[in-house]
């Protein structure tokens, strides 16, 4: 008996070449580059400033908590790279620790917020009925304040603390997780394989986790990735508000508490900090945008 070798029955059955093996990490990674440029650039960003948090002592030029009177409203020079703050702190050096604040309450925030909206929008969304009725109304009345507001609130009551802030930005983004959520899981348990599942005596609980929960996991990222942008923002704002962040940790909204008296006088001081928001905010959504039309079948089969 003749005995071919997998290539040689892969040529047989004609199988173009590059469907014949799985594309790496590396092609896919450089297949997202070329298509999606944008993308790439906002994962530049993200990466560089996940860099730039673990490695703040390294960067930055002096302490970010240190005063010197001499060097008020100091212009941008080469002891100071962005000058100086109104009471002589290191503009720079206030601007790389307040990276660490503003990935670690983003990050934990959209992970702990949408992780709940993935759970209530799951089981929401599958079990339908008076729960579906019940959670979305719930939903519905969350959502009606807006996610400042909402933030503000929480703030008030639990007081200003990292802890209290990031509670208060997960409860924000719950409720919008969870709607999308609920719409994705509507259209999953009603697939074949959910139907054969029920069919076989398969748990529900069983069936969400192991069998829904792991095709949601692309919405899930996408979702993750542009409430990031957000999350940096309203902490953003509460701590320019007064009411995130405890004054003396260095945080972007922080800087601008304050500083906006001093624009015409010394741009630097407000600048800087709005425009590393505005940056940072602008490459998460760019790459939350490139990773959705990646991720999603329907988008990437028109792309």
């Amino acid at each position: 008996m003749a005995v071919f070798r997998t290539d040689e029955r892969v040529d047989a059955l004609g199988v173009p070449a590059g469907m014949r093996t799985k594309p790496t990490f590396w092609q896919n990674l450089v297949k997202f580059v070329k298509d999606k440029p944008l993308g790439a650039f906002g994962g530049t960003v993200a990466i560089v400033l996940i860099v730039l948090a673990f490695a703040a002592p390294l960067v930055a030029t002096h302490d970010p908590e240190l005063t010197d009177y001499r060097a008020v409203l100091a212009e941008p020079s080469s002891e100071m790279l962005l000058g100086g703050d109104q009471i002589g702190r290191d503009v720079f050096s206030r601007l790389v620790y307040g990276t660490r604040i503003s990935l670690l309450v983003g990050i934990l925030s959209v992970l702990f917020g949408v992780t709940i909206g993935l759970a209530v929008g799951l089981v929401s969304g599958y079990f339908g009925g008076g729960v579906d009725l019940v959670v979305q109304r719930l939903m519905d009345a969350v959502m009606a304040f807006p996610a400042l507001i909402l933030a503000l609130s929480i703030m008030a009551v639990m007081g200003a603390s990292i802890v209290n802030v990031i509670i208060a930005l997960a409860a924000v983004f719950v409720p919008g997780a969870a709607r999308t959520i609920r719409s994705q899981a509507l259209s999953i348990k009603e697939t074949d394989y959910i139907l054969a599942a029920r069919a076989i005596g398969v748990t529900d609980l069983r069936i969400m986790v192991r069998h829904m929960a792991p095709n949601l996991a692309a919405t899930y990222i996408v979702l993750a990735t542009i409430s990031l942008g957000w999350a940096i923002v309203v902490e953003a704002s509460l701590s320019f508000l007064g009411v995130g962040v405890p004054p003396n940790v260095p945080t972007w909204g922080g800087m601008l508490t304050g500083a906006t008296e001093f624009v015409e006088t010394a741009w630097w001081v407000a600048v800087f900090p709005g425009l590393a928001i505005a940056v940072v905010v602008f490459a998460w959504n760019l790459l939350g945008d490139a990773l959705r039309d990646v991720l999603d079948p329907k988008l990437r089969g028109s792309n």
